[in-house]
């Protein structure tokens, strides 16, 4: 139940960015990788990318290894069997072929939505766990067990989790990334913390977030802290998707400061924790992906969410969940790819305030935000300036 797939695109602009072919390289042998993708349009040379980007819910590293019970505890985890294993953050980035801007659309993790294979309608963040309990016993009748146990059934749970996302936004996923629990803790203290704000103080026991009000850096279990609350927060989800877009914009602006690039150290220990924290499809190639995002040293990434019809609609068997319209999401992202969408701003959100002050399930008009991006005066700055939000 937190915000982690910023984390993986925050390294991905690091891989992209100026003089980091070497490193690049390095990343690309070590990484976890899954077979999950069953198009080879990625690999096109000018071929639109869209790279499913999500923070898993697990307590294993992405070679299936069990975290340790301090860290689990450290970071406010629970214990080796909590989670469920759920994608509790879900963002697509969308790559343009051609060249032009890159876009993020965040997908609140309980939107309520088909998911393939037959298993009904359900919150889009249990796609995973229920294509990998699905195979997992098939897989152990197969006598695969341990590490690679938990491997390939995650494969199949990203397999669903794909095929949910491309029946809600129609897009066509080219790339799949995930990072795991004790990964974005380790990634974001690797860059040395990352410049957040907060217009008022928080003390959240759920999620271990207990910050002041004002602009401060977090690192390791703090910044997962402050990505993983909703209790508290007026719009609740919807508010975390917003945190989650202002905290990477924030983190990729300092992954491509000049201070940090520089600094061999950071660099060493940054790819140290993305071989642990990240899994990715078997034809991602980072080098591919660089040569199709040049203007990323500027923070020139857009993020929006998708539009919402109710935030607080009551499902049969799924508890409260987010109604979702998926012509009018698939129109929404067609159109602000086209340039002729005008997204409303995050900043009030009226579904998200009637969720918060518990209001019955209503029928209201799609509403969409986007945060933001840290100011491009900032570049290069060891303290960017960074929008203060809840």
């Amino acid at each position: 139940m937190w915000l982690l797939a910023l984390a993986v695109a925050s390294v991905l602009l690091l891989l992209v960015s100026g003089g980091l072919i070497l490193t690049a390289r390095s990343v690309d042998a070590g990484l976890s990788r899954v077979d999950v993708i069953s198009t080879s349009l990625g690999s096109v040379l000018g071929a639109d990318e869209n790279i499913l980007l999500v923070g898993l819910d697990t307590r294993t590293d992405s070679f299936g290894n069990p975290l340790p019970a301090d860290q689990l505890a450290a970071l406010h985890a629970g214990g080796s069997n909590d989670g469920g294993d759920q994608t509790d953050t879900i963002i697509v980035v969308h790559i343009p072929g051609g060249g032009g801007p890159a876009r993020g659309f965040s997908i609140p993790r309980d939107s309520y939505v088909e998911l393939p294979d037959g298993f009904g309608q359900h919150k889009i963040n249990s796609a995973y766990a229920y294509g990998q309990n699905a195979a997992r016993g098939q897989l152990a009748r197969k006598g695969i067990s341990g590490n690679e146990l938990a491997v390939q059934s995650g494969a199949a749970g990203a397999r669903t989790s794909i095929g949910a996302v491309e029946s809600l936004t129609g897009l066509t996923i080219t790339h799949f990334a995930a990072v795991n629990l004790a990964g974005f803790a380790d990634i974001s203290s690797a860059v040395g913390g990352v410049p957040v704000c907060l217009n008022s103080a928080v003390d959240d026991s759920f999620s271990g977030a207990h910050f002041p009000a004002g602009q401060q850096t977090v690192s390791g279990a703090a910044a997962l802290a402050f990505v993983r609350q909703r209790h508290g927060l007026p719009g609740g989800d919807l508010d975390r998707a917003r945190r989650q877009q202002m905290f990477l914009s924030s983190m990729a602006h300092t992954v491509l400061s000049s201070t940090t690039l520089a600094n061999a150290t950071t660099r060493a220990a940054l790819l140290a924790a993305v071989d642990k924290a990240l899994t990715v499809d078997r034809s991602l190639d980072v080098l591919s992906l660089a040569g199709q995002l040049p203007g990323l040293g500027a923070g020139s990434i857009a993020f929006h969410t998708i539009p919402v019809v109710n935030a607080a609609y009551d499902t049969a068997d799924d508890g409260e969940a987010v109604q979702v319209d998926p012509n009018a999401v698939q129109h929404y992202i067609s159109a602000t790819l086209s340039g002729s969408a005008t997204p409303t701003s995050s900043s009030a959100t009226p579904d998200a305030a009637g969720a918060s002050s518990g209001s019955s399930a209503r029928a209201a008009q799609p509403k969409t935000g986007a945060a933001p991006a840290v100011p491009s005066s900032d570049a290069g700055t060891t303290a960017p300036t960074v929008l203060c939000i809840n």
